[in-house]
């Protein structure tokens, strides 16, 4: 009996495992058929438009704004990374975006006054070297290369703000390397183990996450993004349920083609879903404390993330907390509330914080 009941605290993670990684291929296959029978029934409508695709050679102009910084390049190890900089106090503040670093533009020019700023392209994004290989993505990788890039811009700690996935892998360095971190600001992303707590236990939120399944399949991804010239992209930047600025800044036909040239560029899709195609081996974390002092910006329209697991993030956070949630606000909160969320983050950034008994 005793030898049993060493036993059984094993035997339930292991039939955990199996019941996660079951439902994770079972979901990954139901996906794929859904997105397999919009691809027959968009080729019965017209193979031609499905597989019409134009050249986008050049960047549009707004990607190239003097407002917006000077790009540079970084080497670390054997990537190259794209930056915007700017080079003004002895403070730096860095910026992880998606889908591109363009997405930061309101706030790239509302904060170079006081910071050096600098948005990121990750590893797979944009200019920045794309290993081919998904290894080269897990959580890990990710998180020494934002520690490496500190370094060879010659700080030790930096203001530290991400959205979507980029807040995950803000979370993870606040986690990993609490001393880098002098304050962290999250826009649309929960804590990783709320997220994959939550996930398992809500099925509409299994549902709004049914993308991180479907990325799981090698290169039809890809495929289903690129057809009838990237229209899957366009509708998520730009649907009444997806896009950005439903009831704020509205997304110009100049800042869609930002995102669809970025897109657009031989290989450059693999990379960024590349990102996800690890996410389920590296969760739930092991170590998931975060001592930061913490700001969370929540879009309550989010079509992607419920607005539920914004206030549960709060247990794992073990300092100074805020959470302030944007009634009308979407998945895209940076953009389509710029004015709101920047004055929020100077208050947060300006601000004594106590850390929490």
């Amino acid at each position: 009996m005793a030898r049993l009941r060493d036993c059984l605290p094993r035997l339930m993670v292991t039939i955990r495992s199996l019941l996660f990684w079951s439902l994770v291929y079972c979901y990954c296959g139901l996906c794929a058929s859904i997105h397999l029978l919009k691809l027959l029934w968009s080729i019965g409508k017209g193979p031609a438009q499905t597989f019409r695709r134009v050249t986008r050679e050049h960047p549009p102009a707004c990607m190239n704004d003097p407002s917006l910084g000077t790009h540079c390049y970084v080497r670390i190890k054997a990537l190259t990374w794209l930056t915007l900089l700017f080079v003004l106090l002895n403070r730096v503040f860095l910026m992880f975006p998606f889908p591109c670093r363009y997405s930061w533009r309101y706030q790239l020019r509302e904060f170079k006054s006081e910071y050096r700023v600098v948005a990121l392209d990750l590893r797979g994004y944009g200019e920045t070297d794309a290993p081919s290989h998904p290894d080269n993505y897990k959580l890990d990788c990710l998180i020494t290369d934002i520690k490496d890039i500190l370094d060879s811009l010659g700080y030790s700690k930096c203001v530290l703000i991400g959205h979507d996935w980029g807040g995950m892998i803000a979370w993870l360095i606040a986690i990993c390397y609490p001393e880098m971190v002098m304050k962290l600001v999250v826009i649309n992303f929960p804590h990783p183990n709320v997220f994959t707590e939550y996930i398992l236990q809500h099925p509409a939120q299994l549902f709004k996450s049914s993308y991180y399944y479907f990325f799981q399949i090698p290169w039809f991804p890809e495929f289903m993004f690129s057809i009838n010239d990237f229209k899957a992209l366009k509708h998520l930047f730009t649907s009444q349920s997806t896009g950005i600025g439903r009831k704020g800044c509205r997304l110009t036909t100049e800042d869609l083609e930002a995102y669809i040239y970025v897109f657009s560029q031989p290989g450059a899709l693999s990379g960024p879903i590349n990102h996800y195609r690890n996410i389920f081996s590296c969760l739930p974390l092991k170590h998931h404390m975060v001592t930061t002092p913490t700001l969370l910006l929540w879009g309550e329209k989010d079509a992607f993330m419920e607005v539920e697991m914004a206030e549960v993030t709060k247990i794992y956070v073990k300092n100074y907390f805020r959470l302030t949630i944007l009634s009308e606000a979407s998945h895209w909160l940076q953009q389509d509330q710029p004015d709101i969320v920047n004055k929020l983050i100077w208050t947060f950034l300006k601000e004594e914080t106590r850390k929490k008994d």
